[in-house]
């Protein structure tokens, strides 16, 4: 494994028309470029993750797994605007000397692809063997396969969609909306916003499970109580662990970042003819009780999508089912790279 962190000086255009006048992109590699350059297995990852896939999907990243270390050359950049290295609210603009927070500008799925591009070009990577991305993740390898099609070779992507749908950008309004309601949220400091934040978790909590998820596990047994429930206790410990790791004004740009997401944005063409456009090989994961991104979001792809392969996983873990079920997930993977 080897955590690095790349740098460039040369200014960087976003979408919205401002420009970062240079760039860092912290990110990590496992395995060893084979003398091809054919080996090669880009992960995407979503909202609050970071580089270390291999640590928060370590039951598909690890040897003698089917994303092996052993055999593949793994990369994961941190995306554009996260905390975890990369250029962000938390970074020093060099303007100013001081870290950017609030006047950090927005950036766009399409800005981070453009991010990962350059980091490509500096580990000399010519082509992409298999880009692999879930959620947001997954956000990434639809607007990459659509901007450099000659480099990418295979597609695997879960519970993702073509689009940020209605229902995606209004639970991430409804989730700013609890950010900006934290009178610290526009302080210059980086604790700016952290009970808006544990509260935008807990919004987000009762997407990436459901109704099902939380009467299994958070049920209590006692019948004669009054308060201290058994879910309110999980909530409010899922929102402690977030703001102990994450920034909040990091959260609040990449939830706009993943409203943003469209593919057909600048492209002249509806959904549906521009998804024709991926030539790729593809996986597609859906789960059955994701209600974030569900299964009819991964069926707009399979309808229109060239050369896709569906897999469907009855879980009960909803969205977040991605991170968990990887034993079911890793034989689909394992037999579609079979095909080869």
């Amino acid at each position: 494994m080897s955590a690095q962190t790349f740098h460039t000086a040369q200014p960087f255009h976003l979408e919205s028309g401002e420009v970062l006048p240079g760039l860092e992109i912290a990110y990590h590699t496992y395995g060893t470029l084979n003398r091809h350059g054919d080996n090669v297995v880009w992960v995407c990852h979503a909202l609050t993750a970071n580089s270390d896939v291999a640590d928060w999907w370590q039951g598909l990243i690890r040897e003698g797994s089917v994303i092996d270390p052993e055999k593949y050359f793994i990369v994961c950049a941190n995306i554009l605007g996260s905390c975890y290295g990369s250029s962000g609210p938390l970074s020093t603009d060099p303007r100013s000397g001081k870290p950017y927070y609030r006047t950090f500008p927005q950036v766009t799925i399409r800005d981070i692809v453009h991010a990962h591009v350059l980091l490509r070009k500096h580990l000399n990577i010519e082509r992409i063997h298999l880009l692999v991305g879930g959620s947001m993740g997954g956000y990434q390898v639809l607007e990459w396969a659509l901007t450099e099609p000659a480099r990418i070779g295979r597609l695997f992507l879960l519970c993702t969609g073509a689009a940020e749908s209605a229902w995606g950008i209004a639970v991430h309004t409804s989730q700013r909306l609890a950010i900006e309601a934290d009178p610290s949220w526009e302080e210059a400091q980086p604790s700016a916003g952290a009970r808006g934040l544990k509260a935008a978790r807990a919004i987000g909590m009762l997407t990436y499970r459901n109704y099902q998820t939380f009467m299994r596990t958070q049920t209590d047994p006692d019948k004669e109580k009054t308060d201290h429930f058994k879910a309110s206790s999980y909530i409010l410990y899922q929102g402690d662990k977030l703001v102990k790791r994450f920034n909040a004004q990091s959260y609040w740009l990449l939830t706009k970042a993943m409203d943003s997401h469209n593919i057909a944005r600048g492209r002249h063409e509806a959904i549906e003819a521009t998804l024709r456009q991926i030539e790729q090989h593809t996986l597609l994961i859906g789960i059955t009780s994701d209600i974030l991104c569900p299964p009819e979001e991964q069926l707009l792809l399979a309808r229109h999508m060239h050369n896709t392969v569906y897999h469907e996983i009855d879980s009960p873990y909803g969205h977040d089912g991605f991170l968990i079920e990887f034993e079911k997930i890793g034989r689909i993977l394992s037999t579609f790279l079979e095909e080869e």
